[in-house]
């Protein structure tokens, strides 16, 4: 299986230049999956609930017109991030496009700083998707901090997590590593680059996109400052041995009536 991110630097509020942008990162990549970052196309550092909802879309806006366009050229499941309107109800959420068709979306479940002032939690089961034969689990950014959110899809039968991030703190890339160990899963983290400052808010972005295996080795690293694209093979069925020697199964070896949940 083919795997890969795209590392982009988008520009705040100027989706036709970001989509441009993903284009030419992209240009001639082929693969079976590709992770963009959260919220790739509009940018992060949102000022107000109104603001958010401009640049929101249903899932059959323009961004996911894009998603279907790019999937159908790269040949690739595409995961990225969008703002999604649902009614009244604004969600940080990601399309899962595949074959030039929109799947569904994941509702980020775990918002982060002042994101509870723009949007509404997720409202979604966490789940994991049959596409081609491989199993693939959505998380966004910050969901990563709760080890529950990857040990869920871990256990209904990920073997690759999609994990669309913009992160700002220097933890997450090394948390990887022990979440797929722990799980013994495939990670790919699309992260962005570049800085936003509007209003109160200046954030830097960490880039470090990173694909991680499931025995913990970081298969791809990315840049700190700079657009990137990065595509390798994997095999993902490892991920469905979950023994780490002869006597001991990650899963099997869970003591659940000891933990408090």
């Amino acid at each position: 299986m083919k795997v890969g991110y795209v590392q982009n630097a988008p520009v705040f509020g100027e989706k036709e230049k970001n989509f441009n942008q993903i284009r030419e990162l992209l240009k001639g990549v082929k693969a079976d999956l590709l992770v963009l970052p959260e919220l790739f196309a509009t940018g992060y550092t949102f000022m107000s609930e109104d603001e958010a909802r401009e640049l929101g879309e249903t899932k059959d806006g323009k961004t996911a017109k894009f998603l279907k366009e790019l999937s159908n050229e790269t040949g690739a499941t595409i995961v990225g991030g969008f703002v999604e309107l649902d009614g009244q109800n604004i969600y940080n959420s990601s399309l899962i496009v595949s074959k030039g068709g929109v799947i569904d979306t994941y509702r980020k479940i775990h918002l982060f700083n002042k994101e509870k002032l723009w949007f509404t939690p997720g409202d979604k089961p966490l789940k994991v998707y049959d596409i081609n034969g491989s199993k693939i689990g959505v998380m966004i950014c910050f969901d990563w901090i709760f080890s529950e959110v990857i040990r869920t899809l871990a256990l209904e039968g990920a073997q690759v997590i999609a994990h669309p991030c913009n992160l700002v703190m220097p933890y997450c890339q090394n948390a990887m590593i022990t979440h797929c160990l722990e799980n013994r899963v495939f990670d790919v983290t699309a992260n962005r680059v570049g800085s936003e400052k509007r209003g109160e808010d200046d954030f830097t972005f960490t880039g470090g996109s990173q694909i991680t295996s499931f025995d913990g080795q970081v298969l791809s690293s990315a840049p700190s400052n700079a657009p990137y694209v990065s595509v390798i093979d994997i095999d993902e069925k490892k991920s469905e041995n979950k023994m780490i020697n002869k006597y001991n199964d990650i899963f099997k070896d869970r003591r659940t009536e000891f933990y408090k949940f």
